[in-house]
């Protein structure tokens, strides 16, 4: 089997190319989009690393790979024109996935005390990079939501869902690997 190249020339005059073939500028809103969730997908992916250097996370682990799997799903349908995602048979994203990301959340938070303030992210680097998840989720978010008021294009099935419980998801998550790490949150206290 002959190994393809990792270079094509193909975008050095600043267009990439949709999963149909066609040509686009690689500043076009679409192609932001998708990109975004590459990063928050890499960044799933240091979360996970940082996560396995700790240990006892298995569970956890498993579920984030699969959330990846998700990321990559949405990342090809983005990459798509509508009228091209059913030709293509391109994964879709399952109301059942969010309900086993909310079960997860659930399962996560009951074993944390309820916040009374707001806490500053950070923690242990697991934590930390749980955190950046969650910004990176919600800035994914964001631009869904502006492509949608830009271009009026029917959105991927659930991914306004699947972002917006992600964020909650890593935002518990973070929290959780605090707690079992060293159980030291630290709290926004006002400065006036």
């Amino acid at each position: 089997m002959k190994k393809s190249k990792v270079y094509t020339k193909t975008g050095d005059k600043g267009t990439t190319a949709l999963v149909s073939g066609a040509r686009i500028s690689k500043a076009d809103l679409r192609i932001d989009l998708y990109g975004q969730v590459d990063e928050l997908n890499s960044r799933t992916g240091m979360l996970v690393s940082f996560m396995n250097e700790l240990g006892g996370f298995d569970i956890e682990i498993q579920f984030l790979h699969r959330l990846q799997s998700v990321f990559f799903d949405l990342g090809s349908q983005l990459a798509t024109e509508v009228e091209n995602r059913q030709k293509y048979q391109l994964p879709q994203i399952k109301e059942e996935f969010v309900r086993e990301m909310e079960e997860q959340i659930d399962v996560m938070d009951s074993q944390l005390e309820p916040l009374k303030t707001f806490i500053l992210p950070g923690g242990c680097k697991a934590a930390s990079v749980a955190h950046l998840c969650r910004t990176s989720s919600r800035q994914v978010e964001r631009l869904l939501i502006g492509y949608l008021e830009k271009t009026q294009e029917e959105l991927p099935l659930n991914s306004q869902i699947l972002l917006n419980r992600s964020s909650d998801y890593f935002f518990v998550l973070a929290r959780f690997i605090e707690k079992r790490v060293d159980g030291k949150e630290i709290f926004w206290i006002p400065h006036s």
